[in-house]
Order: structure tokens, then C-alpha cells, then sequence
């Protein structure tokens, strides 16, 4: 592998072969004057990278098909951990050697209004860490791979207090629940989360939520993740497949939470009147392209609450979510698996079967490509 012309990582470009990413090489991106190189050390596997090696999110072809320059195959992986190996010349954030971390995101204009007052995951000009295309044409490049590029912005400082594959899921799945708790509970008393779904996200928002000085409900179909989710801080479980599970819950929470993958078992109309009122019902799971949710507009009308959506989380709440985790001692709930063509099928198709509990990290990339020596 000759770096920095050329990096690895596990591809495809077929979603019928989503479980058989292959080992391949491919040029980077051009290097940006802000632009930093991260030698991957591990790297989370996220439900994002079913769906886009699946292409669940668009109808159109794979976007790494219209790349104007380098591959014209899909390497994803957005929860990385690594240590920097080159910077741009007008680079300050960071520095070669320094442990860091890289989420859903890889670039933004940082111009804009949205990107100068610290919501920079929504500008216009925002390109995802893979599957994104850049202003040149080029589709980014995930951390399933040997190095990744991305603007220095994205680029977190690690704290040393907390292990690598641990850490690695706070970068996207940490960060995508902090922003909406924390932007929905600020400065409220006593606040009240519920938290939908207790998987990948959603077992995180408990900690988070907890950690955040909410009393945290999970809510789940039935009662099979109870156990788990009272160890991971909530304070009271709620099983929606119980007869009238909502009638109690009438006016209690400041926030719910959605953090399933899938909209189609979603009770809008029994759980927004759970909501006090002019507050929030967020969802931060995106469900494949063709479903929706379902809502009576009579619902809002009894208490004047909104659904919406929160996109990742900005560089400083990035850095506050992982200064929590150090400061209240959680982490989130993984199991390693080691790089490879069959370690990387195994993780997307186990997690694919729901056959995890809570994330994947897939470990052992210095050994894998004989990285980790500068």
C-alpha cells in the first residue's frame, strides 16, 4: 500500500453484495489546505452502513457509481477512532499523533450561518464521511479502511480515560442522541425522557439521558430488553405491547425519543398525548426510504407538540457528550469483532439479523494492514 496515493478498505458497489464488502485500494480524496489524515485503529459498525450498502435510503443507483475520480465502489464506516498521520497546512484543531475520533460527518463549508453557530451538521454544503459526494466530485470513503480523510472540523479529541473500541460508537451513535436530549431538556426542572427502542441508539440515550439528570423511561414492544435497559440507568420501563401501557403516562415527558430503525410499529397517536405540552417527539432512527409515520392531526392539536428530526451534533457537543462519559463513567455496550473480508460480513449480517447487543467495533486494523508503526 503506498500512502498517501493509495488507501484500503472493504468494498462494494452491488447492494446485493452488501454482506461482502471486499478488500480493495483506492485513491483518497484531494488533500485539503484543513483536511487530516486518520490512521484507523478501530471503528464502529452502525445500522447507517446497512442501509447504504443496501441502498435502503434512495431508489437512484449507488452514489459511488457517479464519482467523477477515484472509486467507483462504496467503502462505509462512520464511528472511527484513530490516530493522525497528516494535516493540511492551515490545520489547528489537531496534530500528528493526537488520538481522534470521526463521526457521520466529513466536511462542511464552515461559512454559513448554520456553520458559525455551532450547527454545522446542517449545512447545505455538509458531505457524510461515505457515500457523500464532494464539491470535486468525489464520493467520500469510510473507516471500514487503512486511513480515512476529513475535514479537520470533524475530528474530535479523545479522551485518554475512555478505550478506543469503546469510545468508537460515540462518534455517530452517541453524538446523533446527545444533540436532541440535551438541545430538548436544557434548563427544564426534573425533566422526563422517554427513549424509543433499545438498541444501538437508543441504549446509549438511556446512559446519556441519565447521565443528563432526566428520569429516563425505555420503551419498548415487550419486555425481553427490561433487564438491560434498568442496568444501563432507566428508571422505569414501559412494554407497549401491555393493554392501555399509555394511559399513565398521559403529560409526563419533556422529550421522546426515537431511536428505532423502522416506523411501521409506531403508535403516534397514543404516544404524543405522552408529551407535555409545545414539546418534542424527535427521531433520530431513519427508516427505509418507503415508510412514513402515521399521525391523526387531532393529536398536536391537544397539546400543541411537534415531531421533527435531529442530524448528528455539532464539534463542540461532540466533545461535551465524550467529557460526560469520562465524568459519569458510562460506556457504551460492545462487542469486538476483528477486521477482515469475513469479520466485516459477519458484523453487518448479525446486525442485520438484530443478533447484537448493543454495537459492534471492529477491531485489530494495525494488524490487518500493517498500519500503526509511524
Amino acid at each position: 500500500m503506498a500512502y498517501p496515493e493509495q488507501f484500503q478498505g472493504f468494498a462494494t458497489n452491488d447492494p446485493k453484495d452488501w454482506a461482502h464488502p471486499k478488500l480493495t485500494s483506492y485513491q483518497p480524496k484531494n488533500f485539503g489546505n484543513r483536511d487530516v489524515d486518520i490512521e484507523v485503529e478501530c471503528c464502529g459498525i452502525c445500522a447507517s452502513e446497512l442501509f447504504a450498502l443496501q441502498n435502503g435510503w434512495s431508489h437512484e443507483p449507488m452514489t459511488c457509481l457517479s464519482s467523477k475520480y477515484g472509486p467507483k465502489t462504496q467503502v462505509v464506516g462512520h464511528e472511527v477512532v484513530g490516530k493522525v498521520v497528516a494535516v493540511g497546512p492551515e490545520v489547528t484543531l489537531c496534530k500528528i499523533g493526537d488520538r481522534v475520533g470521526l463521526g457521520a460527518q466529513a466536511s462542511a463549508c464552515m461559512q454559513c450561518s448554520r456553520c458559525t453557530s455551532q450547527n454545522e451538521q446542517y449545512c447545505q454544503n455538509s458531505v457524510s464521511t461515505y457515500c457523500s459526494k464532494y464539491p470535486d466530485g468525489y464520493v467520500s470513503q469510510g473507516g471500514y479502511a487503512s486511513h480515512v480523510r476529513a475535514h479537520e472540523q470533524f475530528c474530535f479529541p479523545i479522551p485518554p480515560e475512555i478505550p478506543s473500541e469503546l469510545v468508537a460508537p460515540l462518534q455517530c451513535g452517541g453524538l446523533t442522541v446527545y444533540s436532541p436530549i440535551k438541545r430538548n431538556i436544557a434548563g427544564k426542572t426534573n425533566p422526563k425522557v422517554a427513549v424509543i427502542g433499545i438498541g444501538g441508539l437508543g441504549h446509549m440515550a438511556i446512559m446519556i439521558a441519565r447521565a443528563l439528570g432526566a428520569e429516563v423511561y425505555a420503551v419498548s414492544r415487550g419486555y425481553s430488553k427490561k433487564d438491560d435497559a434498568m442496568k444501563m440507568g432507566a428508571h422505569k420501563f414501559v412494554a407497549t405491547s401491555e393493554e392501555n401501557w399509555q394511559q399513565s403516562l398521559f403529560d409526563q415527558f419533556d422529550l421522546i425519543l426515537n431511536c428505532a430503525s423502522s416506523t411501521t410499529s409506531l403508535d403516534l397517536n397514543n404516544l404524543l398525548p405522552c408529551l407535555k405540552v409545545n414539546c418534542n417527539f424527535i427521531s433520530v432512527g431513519l427508516p427505509h426510504v418507503d415508510e412514513d409515520f402515521r399521525v391523526k392531526p387531532f393529536t398536536f392539536f391537544r397539546n400543541g407538540c411537534n415531531i421533527g428530526s435531529s442530524k448528528l451534533g455539532s464539534r463542540t457537543e461532540a466533545i461535551e457528550l465524550m467529557d460526560l462519559a469520562v465524568k459519569h463513567n458510562f460506556r457504551p455496550w460492545v462487542e469486538t469483532i476483528q477486521v477482515s473480508e469475513a469479520g466485516v460480513s459477519e458484523g453487518l449480517t448479525r446486525l442485520n439479523d438484530g443478533d447484537v447487543r448493543y454495537r459492534f467495533t471492529l477491531t485489530g486494523f494495525h494488524e490487518f494492514f500493517n498500519t500503526g508503526k509511524q
